[in-house]
């Protein structure tokens, strides 16, 4: 499967500011959120980034880019009807390829020489399918992410065959409808914020609205991933790395505070952080 295009959503009420922040990079560089997921993306190889927009939004984005804006096309979700509508939004950008999906408001951590989107875009061509990053999550965190359950089909890269997704659901709801053997009792595998989708999903969506007839904001990005799960083989996939959504309370100082300690300053910032408790406990 060839996968030569990035999608990145970045249009949501909530979240179309976020990639504009400025964090310190691992390498000590000072740089935009949105500067760190295009260069993500990059490592895994593909050069063809889409991003979806709120209408208005495009001179601030591309100032954050900054020497990646060239390679952006912009795509703007003119009016807000949820994330599954943004994804759709960029069908003709996609144009019946398969194509990398990230959120705006996620960094991605890797524990291995290989960048997190890189880990799965490797997967997905050999594989050749739909795979879903996934992320063992407590159910505390659960309202905050979709989470599937499945059965594990290849212990050694952590691939699980998956066959129910479901959409920020409450812990009593995933204890009755998510079974995942193997993992702690209280954990699921919530999704990272990153995936490859087959054309077959943007195909799925337009369905979806066109069924919608008026009721566009009720089409959730799960159903089509559940259809999927119905009708084709997809996979989900723990990758050696962390996300970090900075979209929450605190999330942007915790996503700085993992890029620092696992970054060329890691020394200078545990001391800071030492020397901060001590004050504190004082």
């Amino acid at each position: 499967m060839d996968i030569n295009k990035a999608l990145i959503t970045a249009a949501g009420k909530s979240q179309r500011t976020l990639p504009l922040q400025t964090l310190v990079d691992r390498d000590g560089v000072t740089k935009t959120a949105l500067a760190i997921i295009v260069e993500e993306i990059l490592r895994a190889g593909i050069e063809t980034i889409g991003i979806v927009i709120a209408p208005g939004d495009q001179e601030a984005y591309r100032a954050a880019a900054g020497k990646h804006a060239s390679r952006l096309t912009f795509i703007e979700q003119n009016e807000p009807l949820g994330y599954a509508h943004a994804i759709h939004c960029a069908a003709g950008f996609c144009d019946g390829d398969a194509f990398l999906l990230l959120v705006g408001d996620h960094l991605y951590l890797s524990a291995t020489e290989k960048g997190c989107a890189q880990q799965l875009v490797d997967i997905a061509r050999m594989e050749n399918c739909v795979v879903s990053a996934v992320q063992s999550t407590h159910e505390s965190k659960l309202p905050y992410y979709g989470a599937v359950g499945g059965r594990l089909v290849n212990a050694a890269q952590h691939l699980y065959q998956i066959d129910t997704v479901l959409e920020k659901p409450t812990p009593t709801e995933a204890e009755q409808k998510i079974d995942v053997p193997g993992l702690r009792a209280g954990y699921y595998l919530g999704f990272f914020g990153m995936h490859v989708l087959t054309p077959a999903v943007q195909r799925i969506l337009g369905e979806l609205f066109a069924n919608a007839k008026g009721r566009e904001s009720s089409v959730h990005f799960r159903a089509a991933l559940a259809r999927v799960a119905d009708h084709e083989r997809y996979l989900a996939c723990e990758l050696g790395g962390r996300r970090y959504d900075f979209g929450v309370k605190y999330g942007l100082l915790t996503a700085q505070l993992a890029l620092a300690i696992s970054g060329t300053d890691r020394e200078e910032v545990l001391s800071g952080l030492v020397e901060l408790l001590a004050n504190k406990i004082k």
